[in-house]
């Protein structure tokens, strides 16, 4: 059992006979009563976020998950595969618990898994990833004051946004948490 106090970013507590990663959380001293956390709960298997009120008298069980890394090998309609790289075992996970991000898997992309005993629970892509532009919309001449950007298409088929001076055959690094363009590499 864990203290309320005990909560950081990225702790996964079993709450509600589920278990839900702390997205955020907030010390909240109310004037006459005792102190209280406020706290925004990711749902782990389903991505939902609920807010809920913590008092500090409260116990909750913080789960411990075991992070692996592994290679993505290839998807189906509903899976994506990953490889084991230590015991070359293939996984199935849902594709759902990758996300958006995974519009900017390659194969042989490296992830970081965590398991809750066998069970998959999250992929964690890496921040950045380096991707190859295989089709770019032509620059304007003259077209460089301002944030201006054109529409740019990824070796992963994913369309994004991107500087003027971006062309077919340049490899660009992209932040998975939002989609967006950091710099040529």
């Amino acid at each position: 059992m864990a203290s309320i106090s005990d909560f950081r970013r990225g702790m996964v507590i079993n709450y509600n006979n589920d278990l839900y990663l702390i997205a955020e959380f907030q010390h909240v001293k109310v004037s006459r009563g005792k102190a209280m956390i406020k706290t925004k709960l990711k749902n782990v298997k389903t991505g939902k976020v609920v807010e809920n009120t913590f008092r500090m008298t409260e116990k909750v069980e913080e789960v411990r998950l075991d992070g692996k890394e592994m290679q993505y090998l290839y998807a189906d309609e509903n899976n994506l595969y990953f490889m084991n790289m230590e015991t070359y075992d293939q996984i199935p996970i849902d594709s759902e618990l990758v996300g958006d991000q995974k519009k900017f898997l390659k194969e042989g992309m490296t992830a970081k898994i965590l398991f809750h005993g066998t069970i998959p629970i999250s992929a964690e892509l890496p921040t950045t990833v380096d991707l190859e532009v295989i089709e770019a919309e032509p620059a304007v001449k003259g077209d460089t004051a301002g944030n201006l950007t054109k529409w740019v298409t990824l070796e992963t088929k994913t369309k994004i946004e991107a500087p003027p001076f971006i062309e077919q055959g340049n490899v660009i690094r992209i932040d998975t948490r939002n989609g967006s363009y950091v710099s040529r590499v």
